[in-house]
């Protein structure tokens, strides 16, 4: 693992460089660029707001604002959509690179670390984008918005390492893409995004005891619609799955990098 972080320390200028190009690609003939990202997540939530509070009426306990759902709903949002780009490009990244893998030779980590990093570099332009539709609904960041860094971080290395799992895996037996793609979607409908926690049948709880990912996203609902600090002692087994995937991944990832490219 030393030995990789020390690669990747030495890329790191290719691995920004390639982030920066990555962005501009992306968005190279469009006319809005970037805002793309950002109005993607902001117009869900605002679809999913305007059913549950106008059409259903419903109520978000704890908060008197009309727009109180729609503010859980991008405070959640937010940290699904940090956590589903990382994985779900991470699992495909070596696929989808392998001819570069087979002609250029660097270090084959540094593609998963610029998928993070790319990310991350969106996921703070949404942050940004949050606050100023907030400010509209008259809802303006506490301090205990302080704690979103931690919330990132720890969602980011569980990305990252269930990802670079889920990529290795995928480059021998690349059903592993395909079924994640509806795990992924049955995941984010057992995580408390659209609805809220109290909102499950009491038989039903023991799947957001088990969703690590409940946690971590709560950290951003409470610190964005509550301006709360969130429960720490139910960071522990998130963070704990978090550091071990993230560990692991460069375990794994080190004994299977000789054969990778063969079996691309």
């Amino acid at each position: 693992m030393k030995t990789l972080l020390l690669n990747l320390w030495a890329y790191r200028h290719f691995i920004v460089a390639s982030i920066k190009s990555e962005q501009i690609r992306r968005f190279a003939r469009s006319s809005l660029g970037a805002l793309w990202f950002i109005l993607h997540p902001i117009a869900q939530s605002a679809i999913f707001a305007l059913v549950l509070s106008e059409v259903l009426s419903a109520k978000l306990p704890g908060i008197a604002n009309k727009a109180g759902y729609a503010i859980y709903l991008m405070a959640g949002m937010a940290a699904w959509g940090l956590f589903a780009e990382i994985v779900t490009r991470s699992t495909t990244i070596f696929i989808e690179y392998s001819s570069a893998l087979k002609k250029i030779a660097f270090p084959r980590m540094c593609l998963p670390v610029i998928v993070g990093g790319s990310a991350l570099f969106n996921h703070v332009l949404l942050l940004a984008a949050i606050c100023i539709v907030f400010a509209f609904f008259d809802h303006w960041p506490g301090r205990a918005w302080v704690v979103l860094p931690l919330g990132i971080v720890l969602i980011a290395m569980f990305a990252f390492g269930l990802g670079v799992l889920l990529g290795v895996f995928n480059v021998f037996a690349r059903d592993v893409g395909q079924v994640f793609g509806i795990v992924i979607q049955i995941w984010f409908w057992l995580t408390p995004i659209v609805y809220t926690i109290d909102a499950l049948p009491k038989h039903m709880k023991w799947l957001a005891d088990a969703n690590p990912m409940g946690p971590l996203v709560r950290v951003y609902q409470e610190a964005m619609v509550y301006n709360a600090l969130p429960n720490w002692a139910s960071l522990v087994i998130p963070a704990s799955i978090a550091a071990g995937l993230f560990i692991l991944s460069f375990i794994v990832f080190k004994r299977a990098s000789a054969d990778l490219v063969d079996a691309l």
